[in-house]
């Protein structure tokens, strides 16, 4: 890999959606690219606000990677101190869009300075290939999504089909080729919703795909590689180049919080079951009340946490989702907690840990998989890794609205951690660790002008609980 005008290093700018689950991603990759003899070197822009975090996210990287603030223009009704999208209302992660788009000016101003060989960008900013073009910089829409879920939601083919069917010439080998049920389309829709006349999700990632010199998926061919395929297909054939399941680094800093270690140290290896849906989705009152019950039910010991958008009571929030007599019943095995906990960089890879249930995007699963835990996920990414890679058990939910009970999060909980739960785990986690394979290069397309990039695909261990 050999830089333009930067002395034989290639020099790489990276500007991810201001959302932390984006933001992850971009920062595994950066400390990938950087450490080594790859000879890169990485620009990491975001908003002011989010440098501590992305800093902590690129531990001992931090020092490699260059991260420049944005300013975000004042946008009327979002936050003054907004710098990502968490603890913002649904409306406000709309308006935070509006003030990306603002930023416009100083990234064309930081291209013609910084002159980088290529630009990793989001969906959010697609007007980005317009700036570096001229400039000679080429341009990669970098997706922190799985290639299944672009592929399903996110091509050409799409505008010709309801949210329910698959697109045409979808793999029909696909665990969804027959098309998903009607809560799932019911919550596609929101990625062709317009809000206030700007762009929406779907406008915006095929016009990432179409304008850029070429698509950055964070998988690898033998997980997805009939859905990459596709994807290279309907945008003309385009260059996709894989970045492999980026995660954090195996050795996460600093040490967990004692009341955390203390807690979690006091039961079997494997025992602990921690149910985590982030800190930017949040379940309704009557669904964290099943979710809790569920998990009562196990027998086992656990550690929920629930968040709440910024703004209500976060303990008023919890108190009304918690079933009444519930926290008496579970004493000394069972912990409600809302706020931040030190998820993947500790909780998960502590010994006691050995079930996770999650509702989050790919980059969730794949880092979480990482700490060895059985997990959950969204519609499509629990397709995936359950039915395709059998590394996973969905929990049952209707058809019609998604809605699921105690039941069956208990039954789920207790078919992924019954004997043979890990399914065809062992198997990924081999290959996927096997020392070869994290260090290869992959590049689906023959084009030359895509040969200058390269990936690799890093460590996953499977998961087993998927919600």
């Amino acid at each position: 890999m050999s830089g333009g005008g930067n002395g034989g290093t290639m020099h790489i700018l990276m500007f991810p959606w201001l959302a932390f689950g984006h933001i992850s991603p971009f920062a595994q990759l950066a400390r990938m690219l950087v450490s080594g003899d790859h000879g890169v070197r990485v620009t990491f822009l975001t908003a002011a606000g989010n440098l501590p975090r992305v800093k902590d996210m690129l531990g001992s990287a931090a020092g490699a990677v260059a991260v420049v603030r944005l300013q975000l223009p004042r946008v009327p009704g979002l936050p003054e101190d907004a710098a990502s999208t968490a603890e913002l209302s649904a409306a406000g992660a709309e308006l935070l869009k509006v003030a990306v788009d603002g930023t416009r000016p100083q990234v064309a101003a930081l291209l013609a300075e910084l002159r980088p060989d290529a630009v990793l960008f989001d969906f959010a900013v697609p007007w980005v290939c317009t700036i570096a073009a001229p400039l000679g910089i080429k341009t990669l829409h970098f997706s922190v999504f799985s290639a299944i879920a672009v592929a399903f939601m996110a091509v050409p083919a799409r505008r010709l089909h309801g949210f329910m069917s698959a697109p045409t010439g979808f793999p029909s080998g696909s665990a969804v080729a027959g098309g998903v049920p009607a809560y799932q389309a019911a919550d596609f829709t929101y990625m062709f919703t317009s809000f206030d006349g700007e762009p929406s999700v779907y406008n915006r990632v095929v016009a990432c795909i179409e304008a850029s010199d070429g698509l950055v998926v964070k998988t690898c061919a033998e997980m997805e590689g009939h859905y990459v395929d596709y994807l290279s297909a309907q945008f003309g054939n385009k260059p996709v180049l894989l970045a492999g399941p980026v995660v954090p680094e195996s050795s996460p800093r600093g040490e967990l919080e004692e009341r955390w270690s203390m807690w979690l140290s006091s039961f079997p290896d494997g025992a602990v079951v921690f149910a985590s849906f982030g800190s930017e989705t949040f379940l309704p009152p009557a669904a964290a009340a099943e979710l809790l019950l569920g998990l009562e039910a196990t027998g086992r010991p656990f550690l929920a946490v629930l968040n709440f958008p910024k703004g209500p009571d976060a303990q008023a929030e919890l108190a009304a989702r918690v079933p009444p007599g519930f926290e008496e019943r579970v004493k000394g095995r069972g912990i409600v907690h809302t706020g931040w906990v030190q998820q993947q960089q500790h909780i998960l890879r502590h010994r006691s840990v050995g079930c996770f249930v999650n509702h989050a995007g790919f980059s969730s699963v794949v880092e979480r998989l990482v700490a060895g835990c059985r997990l959950g996920d969204q519609y499509l990414n629990a397709a995936l890794f359950a039915r395709e890679l059998k590394v996973g058990v969905e929990v049952a939910r209707r058809d019609e609205d998604g809605w699921f009970g105690r039941e069956d999060v208990s039954s789920a909980i207790a078919a992924a951690t019954a004997e043979g739960g890990d399914g065809e785990g062992r198997k990924w986690r081999e290959f996927l660790m096997d020392e070869a394979v994290q260090k290869r290069r992959e590049n689906t397309s023959k084009a030359p002008h895509a040969d200058w990039i390269g990936h690799r695909t890093t460590q996953l261990f499977c998961c087993r609980v998927c919600l």
